[in-house]
């Protein structure tokens, strides 16, 4: 059985590259988790996880990391896509937080408007009060073939 995570980390990363999956791999490194095994996960933090810096983690090489996480690649030079996911953080510190994650062909600042307005609509739906929203989100601009990725890595110190 897997311990419960009781730290988080958000992360984002944009990049190119030579194909989808190059730019993905990419942006995975340029956010910090690229040498690692990604296991997405469904959007529950558990409660009175505490916020990380990825730097101040240390992700074991190979290593299986839940997250949630949004992504999203392009091929059309001069389209804008855009990744991000924001965490909801309940008044009671005994209740979990969720997490949502959006991705489009778009600019950063409309993923971002959704991506929170989702956690805000996640809370009410939980009948949860809700205390404060984190979010990252990154933009970029295709070249050739681009992709953005944003994430919240759980993890467990």
């Amino acid at each position: 059985m897997l311990k419960t995570p009781n730290i988080y980390c958000l992360v984002k990363g944009a990049s190119e590259g030579r194909t989808r999956l190059n730019a993905f791999d990419n942006a995975l490194l340029n956010a910090g988790v690229g040498d690692t095994n990604l296991m997405r996960m469904s959007s529950i933090v558990p409660p009175g996880a505490v916020e990380y810096n990825i730097e101040d983690v240390d992700l074991p090489a190979g290593g299986l990391i839940p997250l949630a996480y949004a992504h999203i690649d392009s091929a059309t030079p001069g389209r804008y896509i855009s990744s991000a996911v924001a965490i909801g953080i309940p008044e009671d510190e005994t209740e979990p937080g969720v997490i949502m994650e959006y991705e489009d062909h778009g600019r950063l600042k409309n993923v971002e408007e959704i991506v929170e307005q989702m956690v805000i609509d996640a809370f009410d739906y939980r009948n949860r009060a809700l205390k404060e929203i984190k979010s990252i989100g990154i933009e970029h601009q295709v070249e050739n073939c681009g992709a953005t990725f944003a994430g919240a890595v759980l993890w467990y110190e």
